[in-house]
């Protein structure tokens, strides 16, 4: 599953410069599917929307800081456990009991944004 960050951040930020997919954003900040990955030109969201890897999309929260899950990987082809809750300070990166995913779909997802 994606790791998701609870309303009880405290917008320290240091969970962001951590994530090896650059999933991570502050507060209000758009993001881009190339930023953090080598992803160019266009990219399927797991929604079947088509987004073009430069395009700014709307950031997904306005309150904390924000994982963007068609990014998060929970670290899986980098690290052996998610680098965000790692160094979190207050425990509020979790994962999200919303979106169960396999370890193959992380590696897959992995392998999509770091195409060697």
């Amino acid at each position: 599953m994606a790791i998701i960050i609870t309303d009880e951040c405290i917008n320290c930020g240091a969970c962001e410069p951590e994530c090896p997919n650059n999933a991570i954003y502050e507060a209000g900040a758009s993001w881009k599917i190339s930023e953090g990955t080598t992803v160019s030109g266009t990219y399927t969201l797991e929604d079947g929307s088509v987004v073009g890897a430069d395009d700014k999309q709307k950031a997904i929260s306005d309150e904390v800081y924000y994982i963007v899950p068609d990014k998060c990987t929970e670290c899986k082809g980098f690290h052996e456990e998610p680098q965000c809750a790692a160094v979190c300070p207050v425990d509020c990166c979790v994962p999200d009991p919303d979106r169960e995913e396999s370890e193959e779909q992380l590696l897959n997802r992995q392998k999509a944004l770091h195409i060697g």
